[in-house]
């Protein structure tokens, strides 16, 4: 009876709880849905009409021609597909180059500055933060300056006996070392109207001067998240595997990096979706000269739009650069993801309590520190 009583009161209580946490987050929904959904909904309308950008867009002028702006950008065969062929090609070698490179250098900062013998962090985490703070464009034009064909870095090049190249003026393919012409295999097959010998040919030399920059200008920042992680950890699994027998490689690859998991996602994630939409430093650099070596599908995206006033077309990439990255991202997710440990694994490392096992006594340092991170390890299929 008392229970039967007691329930109202309780759905009362939720409700009220309900409502004032809808009460409390309505400014917020309602400023995403008017400066966030609202316009993807409407650039998602662009992109299937032929708006010409003057006007509204809602206009009885403005016309719905389907998906003839995605079809002219994957199969229309004409310049728009090879531009934006072009740009997937260059922004996908940046992105093959600079996410690996800027996480193992942001991991290795991390872990220097973390060391409490090491003097001075703060200092050196300041220095290591400071490119990540200053201004994008004002960077750039530093960096055009530096990677002259008279600048700073060919004047060191040259220390060494090394004739430097004119930087940003270079489109030639850093992986196809000098070579001019390939093979009839690579140079007939097109794909996107990019031949496979321009997709396998790598960055240009131009494009690894903009990914020097975006690794010196972003290892600063995630230096910080993996600090974060870092300081996080406990101790208590480091200590099983000292005693284990394990050197400081072991407990790093071993403990350390498995438990790091979640922010290397985060990491990974913020630099693939960065790598993605790089413009900034395009638009104040070179603004994809030479050759168009250095155009990438942001910068695409804003030309066709504002300069050649083909804004359905602009729409198009934008969203077609969307998908890229969420695909990415859930691949990522998906290999990065947490896995049970296998029973035969488990049984692989299973040391008897009496078996008196020691370091270098029957049972591996290995087995010893991958059953200490057992929490954290990968199921191996």
């Amino acid at each position: 009876m008392s229970t039967t009583m007691r329930q109202p009161r309780r759905s009362g209580i939720r409700r009220g709880e309900a409502a004032s946490g809808w009460l409390f987050t309505a400014p917020m929904i309602v400023l995403l849905g008017v400066f966030l959904v609202i316009p993807v909904l409407m650039a998602l309308w662009v992109s299937f009409s032929d708006w010409g950008g003057r006007g509204s867009p809602f206009s009885s002028t403005v016309n719905f021609i389907g998906l003839k702006n995605y079809s002219t950008l994957l199969s229309g065969g004409g310049l728009a597909e090879q531009d934006f062929g072009t740009a997937l090609k260059n922004n996908a070698w940046y992105v093959i180059f600079v996410v690996p490179l800027q996480t193992v250098v942001a991991l290795f900062l991390a872990v220097m500055v973390n060391r409490q013998i090491l003097r001075g962090r703060g200092f050196f985490r300041t220095a290591f933060y400071f490119p990540s703070v200053t201004s994008s464009v004002a960077i750039t034009v530093l960096w055009l300056f530096l990677f002259s064909s008279t600048g700073a870095v060919n004047k060191l090049l040259t220390y060494v006996g090394i004739a430097g190249p004119n930087w940003f003026n270079d489109p030639r393919g850093v992986l196809h070392f000098g070579a001019t012409s390939g093979p009839g295999y690579l140079t007939g097959p097109t794909v996107l109207g990019v031949s496979l010998w321009d997709w396998v040919g790598g960055p240009s030399v131009a494009m690894v001067g903009y990914i020097l920059l975006a690794i010196f200008t972003t290892s600063g920042t995630f230096m910080l998240l993996f600090i974060a992680a870092l300081q996080n950890l406990g101790g208590d699994v480091q200590e099983a595997a000292m005693m284990d027998g394990a050197n400081g490689w072991q407990r790093f690859w071993r403990v350390t990096l498995p438990q790091l998991r979640p922010t290397l996602f985060t990491v990974l994630t913020l630099g693939l979706i960065g790598c993605w939409q790089v413009f900034d430093q395009i638009y104040a650099g070179t603004q994809g000269s030479p050759g168009k070596t250095t155009l990438t599908p942001a910068f695409l995206s804003y030309q066709a739009a504002f300069k050649n006033q083909e804004w359905g077309q602009g729409a198009a990439i934008a969203f077609l650069l969307f998908v890229i990255i969420v695909a990415f991202t859930l691949l990522q997710r998906w290999v990065l993801a947490e896995r049970k440990v296998s029973r035969r694994r488990m049984r692989m490392y299973n040391i008897p309590p009496s078996s008196g096992t020691g370091p270098g006594q029957g049972a591996s340092v290995d087995g010893a520190v991958l059953l200490a991170a057992r929490g954290v390890a990968r199921d191996d299929r």
